[in-house]
């Protein structure tokens, strides 16, 4: 694919509301936390789903510091077709010094957020996933703003894709409609600047 070709990139970036362990792709992202041990939300229930064999595993990993991310086999879940699972730890929103007010991507966590989805995808495309789906990192107990969190995750996806064949399809996989909708809205406007651009 020519680089910056924003277009071909977009159709391949899919919105769905669902469970994410059950949908049709090569990798899961995990949100998790730095030991890699299981938690809430997301993170408990990717290990309920895969089985005890990946709290075992993971305890092989030494954790993972925030803003990075590392691979694991998807054990039960490889079943439903899911064969690796990347575990990423997203930045807790507030604890460095992190203002609304600054512009995107000048927050401390607002540069660790974006390294959890460029470390990701960078391990997607080691692992050979033609397609992975996202949560929305770091949105939840984490306090993260979501529509400032949909636009990184958006905007460094994109980015990616443009320059990557691998992954194929990446899905932001959203816990509510209400979730789905701050990503839609984020494409959208970011769609139309592109398109305000290409006639200037």
């Amino acid at each position: 694919m020519p680089p910056n070709d924003h277009d071909a990139a977009l159709d391949r970036i899919e919105i769905t509301v669902a469970d994410i362990t059950t949908l049709a792709v090569d990798a899961i992202v995990n949100a998790a936390n730095e030991s890699l041990l299981g938690g809430g939300g997301v993170d408990g229930a990717i290990h309920r789903a895969a089985g005890p064999r990946l709290l075992e595993h993971n305890r092989s990993l030494g954790g993972c510091p925030t803003g990075l991310a590392k691979a694991s086999p998807a054990f039960d879940l490889e079943a439903r077709g899911i064969r690796h699972i990347i575990h990423t730890v997203g930045p807790i929103w507030g604890d460095a010094h992190d203002d609304e007010a600054m512009s995107l991507g000048n927050t401390p966590s607002d540069v660790l957020l974006a390294s959890c989805y460029t470390r990701s995808l960078e391990l997607a495309r080691d692992v050979g996933a033609a397609s992975v789906a996202f949560p929305a990192i770091s949105t939840g107990v984490y306090r993260f703003p979501k529509e400032r969190a949909a636009k990184i995750a958006f905007g460094h996806v994109l980015g990616w894709l443009t320059q990557a064949d691998l992954p194929q399809r990446v899905t932001f996989c959203c816990f509510a409609d209400a979730d789905a909708q701050v990503y839609k809205q984020v494409i959208e406007s970011r769609g139309q600047w592109m398109f305000n651009r290409k006639r200037a």
